[in-house]
């Protein structure tokens, strides 16, 4: 195997076993029971209560709240505090991430990283659990908080895949990652939501069992993250010291930084496949966090049949992502994600004439979402892996997180203004279709081996 220059590269057949394979994709399963409860379905309503009693205490059930929260100094409406924090928390995660993979790319031990900040991010995820009353600053503060160390874990643990797996292996061991995270966070949410179901048998309060239900988030991340970090601990650095050893790491970080936006031009279909990947994978963003209004709002379902729908789409993708994997082995990622995206276009075709309150019809495309959504970002994520020089890793797995965090909200915004022009979500659910067919036009202009080449990476059986 080839190194870039100033890569200590260490014996890849030792880093490349099944061993070090299962505790690597064990990060998945840990962290995507933050992303399924809190993330997906539980902190934006919460927060918005939490807001909604500071800002009027008196409102009685049925009217609705017209103060407004003063965040300094700027007036924001109730309904907006939840959006505008995961926006901010997106967007404050697209310029830090950069910095964390470059500085991850010379931490002498990563796997230590990778702890240090999941663990961090789960003590914020933890500490919502003390999320009561009209403390909806705290609330902002740990979102904030947890989300920044979500991706800046992250970059650490999707660079490691390059260091766990042969090139020939990438596509099965992402997609089984995946799957066990699908499963993991469809799992804890089960039970979470069963908790808050029967709370009232059990003695609690529903604010009780919302409450307990994000502190098994943030401990669920934190517990099953001992078996990456500890499985993976023989895992060192492989990198030079920073260009400016007396800058010290931080000043060693700016200088690599800029060297490399220098370089990204070496690297032309590395860059082709985040320009595709900002938007297919905008679109796939856009569809996970409209599904939901669309499905009560122009359908016309209830919460618990809401309920039902992301359990269906959650379990299902676990084996959509296997299924994906075993689909790449025999004629390469590029084609499979391709295929993929088709398939999100077609699903979101077949979504627009969903009849209202078919939830029998509905059901059938959560299944179909659920098939194409696993698999289509497992493979994502193994296919880049294959473009980024090595040694640098971590630093080329930021570009790929903040481009996802930094433009992530191209396709809500033209999601809400199609509605604001049209006054029905069902044009606003199509419109979704153009992030699909302008990033799958785009990866096919990607020249796979030619990009693997480029990056002085060893050719895999099969792209």
């Amino acid at each position: 195997m080839t190194s870039a220059p100033g890569v200590l590269r260490a014996d890849p057949e030792l880093e490349r076993t099944r061993a070090h394979q299962r505790a690597w994709g064990w990060y998945d399963w840990a962290n995507s029971a933050y992303v399924t409860t809190t993330g997906t379905v539980l902190i934006s309503p919460y927060l918005t209560a939490l807001a909604r009693a500071d800002a009027c205490p008196d409102l009685v059930a049925g009217q609705v709240c017209d103060e407004r929260l003063s965040i300094l100094g700027l007036p924001v409406a109730v309904g907006s505090l939840a959006p505008y924090t995961i926006t901010v928390a997106t967007l404050v995660s697209a310029v830090v991430l950069l910095f964390v993979g470059a500085v991850a790319d010379r931490h002498p031990r990563p796997t230590h990283l990778l702890g240090g900040l999941a663990w961090s991010g789960a003590a914020a995820a933890s500490a919502m659990f003390f999320l009561q009353g009209s403390s909806w600053q705290l609330g902002v503060l740990l979102v904030v908080v947890a989300n920044l160390c979500l991706g800046a874990s992250t970059v650490v643990y999707d660079a490691l895949l390059n260091r766990v797996a042969h090139p020939d292996d990438r596509d099965k061991v992402s997609s089984r990652a995946w799957a066990l995270g699908y499963l993991g966070g469809g799992l804890l949410l089960a039970l979470n939501l069963g908790l808050m179901q029967v709370h009232e048998s059990l003695g609690l309060s529903y604010e009780m069992a919302i409450r307990i239900s994000l502190l098994s988030a943030g401990l669920w991340w934190a517990v099953f993250t001992l078996i990456p970090v500890v499985g993976l601990r023989r895992i060192r650095g492989t990198t030079a010291p920073p260009v400016d050893r007396a800058a010290g790491v931080l000043g060693g970080t700016f200088t690599q930084l800029r060297h490399t936006f220098g370089e990204l031009r070496s690297y032309p279909h590395t860059l082709t496949f985040l320009l595709a990947y900002l938007f297919f994978n905008d679109g796939i963003q856009t569809v996970i966090t409209s599904a939901s209004l669309y499905g009560t709002e122009a359908l016309g379902f209830d919460t618990s049949q809401m309920i039902i729908t992301i359990l269906v789409v959650q379990f299902v993708a676990f084996g959509g992502a296997l299924a994906f994997g075993v689909v790449a082995g025999r004629v390469g990622a590029k084609r499979t994600v391709l295929g993929g995206i088709l398939m999100w276009t077609l699903v979101v075709a077949f979504a627009y004439f969903v009849p209202a309150g078919a939830f029998g019809v509905w059901l059938v495309c959560a299944v179909l979402i659920g098939t194409v959504m696993g698999g289509t970002q497992a493979l994502s994520r193994s296919l880049y892996s294959q473009l980024v020089p090595q040694g640098r890793e971590s630093e080329f797995f930021s570009f790929y997180q903040a481009m996802e965090r930094g433009t992530s909200w191209f396709g809500t915004l033209a999601f809400g203004l199609t509605y604001q022009l049209t006054g029905s979500y069902r044009p606003a659910i199509l419109v979704t279709i153009a992030f699909f067919v302008v990033g799958g036009l785009i990866l096919t202009r990607v020249r796979v081996r030619e990009g693997i080449a480029m990056a002085g990476n060893e050719q895999p059986r099969i792209v």
